[in-house]
């Protein structure tokens, strides 16, 4: 289960280039045979039936969005045509780009959705240091999650990756956070999640951006220092902690924070993270 935890993740975060099953298989440790075999028994389908429906799924979201050029979205999906796209998407769906667009509707269409593997809570946690940290300005995308729908953060980031080292006023500290935050319209069902980096002003960030200021809070920092895709069971065993030991959450909008240090390989998902929850002083 760990190496198709690993296998989703990784195709969350890359499935906008070329993914082989190789190329997988190299990374989570396994012959190519035995991660195709676990994959489908752990998925339902197969590596290839996967990679192409997330694809064309969020092309699908695409067009229901209104993208105004249909070759742009086939080239984004993985093919090179116009013609091998709108083939591939009526085998998927049933209809044409060009009908999926006109229709500006996902009713009704079997979406290939990613995958959220269940997360398993360490037995113990290391004991986390409390950290005061300065307030602290970043830039990055912002998108509401329902707590079932977690599992589409990775192509959050996926989407991110082009603008990092290109936003004016970008700290080169090779540094990445994960905020969570309360839903700005106080939603219980799920929470806004923003993949960012951190800048010096919040002042002529690109389109699409957004741009927000980290108050300074103390944290408890607890360290993750397996593959990136096992993170949640360290989240769940740090509000454990949390809960246990009776420590109090302060006032504010956020709610947890990933850090990922220069450390942390984004390829591979290794090299080690943090989980902050915020506390009183």
């Amino acid at each position: 289960m760990d190496a198709v935890r690993k296998a989703l993740w990784y195709i969350e975060h890359h499935f906008e280039r070329p993914v082989t099953l190789d190329e997988l298989a190299a990374l989570v440790g396994l012959s190519r045979f035995h991660l195709s075999r676990s994959f489908a028994l752990t998925t339902g389908r197969s590596f290839s039936q996967h990679l192409r429906g997330r694809r064309l799924s969020e092309a699908a979201r695409a067009l229901a969005a209104g993208a105004p050029d249909i070759l742009a979205v086939a080239l984004t999906a993985g093919y090179g045509s116009h013609e091998a796209f709108s083939r591939a998407f009526r085998d998927q769906f049933g209809l044409t780009p060009d009908a999926a667009r006109a229709r500006a509707s996902l009713a009704d269409l079997k979406l290939v959705e990613p995958i959220l593997m269940p997360d398993t809570v360490p037995d113990t946690i290391e004991t986390p240091e409390i950290r005061p940290l300065d307030s602290i300005l970043l830039a990055g995308l912002r998108r509401f999650f329902r707590y079932e729908d977690r599992g589409g953060i990775p192509l959050l980031w996926q989407r991110f990756g082009p603008f990092i080292d290109t936003i004016p006023g970008q700290l080169r500290t090779l540094d990445a956070y994960g905020v969570c935050f309360k839903s700005e319209d106080e939603r219980d069902d799920g929470f806004d999640y923003l993949a960012a980096v951190p800048v010096r002003s919040l002042d002529e960030l690109p389109d699409g951006l957004v741009g927000v200021r980290i108050p300074a809070l103390s944290f408890a920092v607890f360290q993750h220092r397996g593959h990136v895709s096992a993170i949640g069971g360290t989240c769940g065993a740090a509000f454990e902690w949390m809960a246990q030991n009776q420590r109090g959450y302060p006032d504010s909008s956020v709610t947890m924070v990933e850090y990922y240090p220069p450390t942390f390989d984004p390829r591979t998902g290794l090299g080690g993270c943090e989980v902050w929850i915020p506390v009183r002083d």
